[in-house]
């Protein structure tokens, strides 16, 4: 039985986390953080990760930005593996992140959907095969509450590519600034927010008279916690280091 610590406990994210984790007899929450300390399950939400009066197997982080220092420092001194799936770090957090994964097991990824980490893994192998003659742009698009743009996924995904080219691409966020064709090691990353979209990944190769998509579509919030539980379970007794979700797919 591993036993979770949810940080975000009471955002949409924790929430759905926590109906997840009812469903499965491998694991059970065993507290959670959260600045909104009402409890709506059998665990106590903590306001901070000093005041945390149990101990965990795993942390889960579904939180803000604002909470990283905290829960390394707590995840630091008790030796207690992190699920890390917040988006919108710094470089400088993210590095913090890479830090601690020194000295505890770090699960980090931008996206917790097994489906969107095969998409990764799909335009990596279309990069092998048409990077230098085919253009590749990513539109990526969210609900109209998500605070974070481009998305943590799109950078994932570009990111992925870029590596597998080999860092010779430079990303283009905003064409409307510059008046020029467009370079041939770019990728373009446009952001399109509205609604109630969960989230929706498309990696477009456009080449002479043929174009390749390939597209991931987020149909609930559910398939992300599945995941993050799923990264929780795996993570209980790794060794130190950083962890993602291409060692599951």
């Amino acid at each position: 039985m591993t036993k979770i610590i949810l940080s975000g406990a009471n955002g949409k994210m924790g929430k759905v986390i926590a109906r997840c984790t009812e469903e499965r007899k491998d694991c059970e929450i065993v507290a959670g953080v959260d600045l909104n300390t009402q409890a709506y399950s059998d665990f106590d939400i903590y306001p901070s990760f000093s005041e945390c009066g149990e101990s965990g197997d795993v942390i889960v982080d579904f939180s803000n930005p604002a909470v990283l220092d905290g829960m390394l420092d707590y995840a630091l001194k008790t030796n207690t593996p992190v699920v890390i799936a917040t988006t919108g770090y710094s470089p400088e957090q993210i590095e913090k992140i890479q830090k601690a994964a020194e000295q505890i097991p770090v699960f980090f990824s931008f996206n917790m959907s097994l489906g969107v980490n095969l998409l990764v893994s799909l335009a990596k192998k279309a990069a092998e095969v048409l990077g230098g003659q085919f253009d590749i742009e990513i539109i990526e698009k969210h609900h109209n509450q998500k605070i974070d743009a481009p998305s943590g996924t799109a950078l994932m995904i570009a990111d992925a590519i870029n590596d597998t080219l080999d860092q010779t691409q430079k990303y283009m966020y905003d064409r409307h600034a510059q008046r020029k064709k467009r370079d041939k090691n770019e990728i373009g990353i446009h952001s399109v927010r509205g609604g109630t979209i969960v989230g929706e990944h498309e990696v477009i190769f456009a080449g002479h008279d043929e174009l390749l998509s390939l597209k991931h579509q987020a149909m609930s919030k559910e398939i992300f916690a599945v995941g993050a539980v799923n990264a929780a379970v795996f993570l209980k007794g790794k060794p130190a280091g950083i962890y993602d979700m291409g060692k599951m797919v």
